[in-house]
């Protein structure tokens, strides 16, 4: 038997039962925190498409499926939420994202907005934070359980 993958966005349940369905759209985000794993989560998988589809429209800046999906990719590391709010038609998300590229750790820390657009939410811009740098006794930014100097930042 096959051990189930964990969903990428840190939620600890299984992809399946977490972003999958709102990837395969047979569910919709209900909160801008479950849009926002779940557009991380498409980072991860590559899947463009529904990054494309979960941003509001007036807000794109001349992106495409084409232009995302040109390497080179970052690897990501894990996803920490700090903070998350909603009122009636707006939210935000506070959070960092770790990734490597070219074998360095970096991270993208930012307080994200999104829109409730006809019942839907979508990611319309963000502000970007200063990254904090992880301490060495810290639980690790990939969410193994161990401290960041026995994982990640060994």
């Amino acid at each position: 038997m096959t051990k189930p993958t964990l969903c990428p966005c840190g939620s600890a349940n299984k992809y399946q039962n977490c972003c999958q369905p709102l990837h395969l759209k047979k569910a919709v985000a209900q909160t801008p925190e479950q849009l926002m794993r779940s557009r991380y989560t498409a980072f991860v998988l590559k899947e463009f498409q529904y990054l494309m589809d979960t941003h509001a429209e007036d807000f794109w800046q001349a992106r495409s499926v084409e232009e995302l999906s040109k390497p080179p990719h970052p690897e990501w590391i894990g996803l920490n939420v700090i903070n998350s709010s909603e009122s009636q038609n707006t939210g935000t998300v506070t959070f960092i994202a770790w990734y490597k590229a070219d074998g360095q750790l970096d991270a993208i820390h930012e307080q994200s907005n999104f829109q409730k657009i006809d019942g839907l939410w979508y990611y319309t811009d963000g502000e970007h934070l200063k990254v904090p740098s992880p301490k060495r006794n810290d639980s690790c930014i990939c969410n193994s359980g161990k401290k960041f100097k026995k994982c990640c930042g060994a």
